[in-house]
């Protein structure tokens, strides 16, 4: 899988892109947790969301935000790294200009940043949102949500605790013509230890195979 660097707002970022060779693939960009908490894109969540786009046949890229690994620049509160996070996305589709889909991942912050590039970026079609911290981050600026989309988290979960992503999923449940589907692992932790991280992948790709065959949004 290559490395890239492409531009980013603060320099240059690095990133692994995985292309697929049918030019009109669906893409998808997965986002990494929290810059300051040891998140990089080669964390397993992020690693594994990766492999599960690509083998269901999407040209997939991960990326450091600024300041992590070889990405320049330095933290930002999230407002940057929002930013970092929609040039990931215009270099992708700068190089997969025929595809139909285009899809978002993120894990915990990245799940955060995801859902708010989903708002900046009407050509998002789906999105995976793992982990959301609703109880540390604002997630109000979901009104309306503009695309159908899979929270997905941990009952035991002691980071970002279920009754707030509840809370979230059931304030999301009220706006009309999209469908939020909630799945929660039963035992998982926030990072999804053995054994738990295959039912992660496996509920996330069962979404998503059922998402491609319907065409709606």
């Amino acid at each position: 899988m290559p490395e890239v660097i492409f531009p980013g707002p603060e320099g240059r970022l690095e990133g692994r892109y995985h292309p697929q060779r049918e030019r009109d693939a669906p893409i998808a960009i997965v986002l990494h947790p929290h810059p300051q908490f040891g998140g990089t894109m080669n964390h397993k969540v992020v690693y594994n969301l990766h492999y599960a786009f690509y083998k269901m046949g999407f040209t997939v890229l991960r990326f450091n935000f600024r300041g992590v690994g070889r990405s320049q620049g330095e933290y930002d509160q999230g407002v940057g790294e929002l930013s970092d996070a929609a040039s990931a996305l215009d270099y992708l589709q700068s190089m997969n200009n025929n595809s139909k889909h285009c899809w978002v991942a993120g894990f915990s912050f990245g799940a955060w940043i995801g859902m708010q590039l989903l708002m900046r970026r009407p050509e998002i079609t789906g999105f995976i949102s793992v982990a959301p911290p609703a109880n540390m981050y604002d997630f109000s600026f979901l009104a309306p949500c503009p695309a159908s989309g899979l929270i997905i988290n941990g009952t035991g979960d002691r980071v970002a605790p279920p009754a707030d992503t509840i809370g979230l999923v059931n304030k999301l449940h009220e706006q009309k013509g999209i469908t939020i589907t909630h799945e929660q692992v039963e035992g998982a932790g926030h990072f999804f230890e053995e054994p738990h991280m295959d039912t992660l992948i496996d509920t996330t790709t069962q979404y998503v195979r059922r998402r491609l065959t319907e065409s709606s949004r």
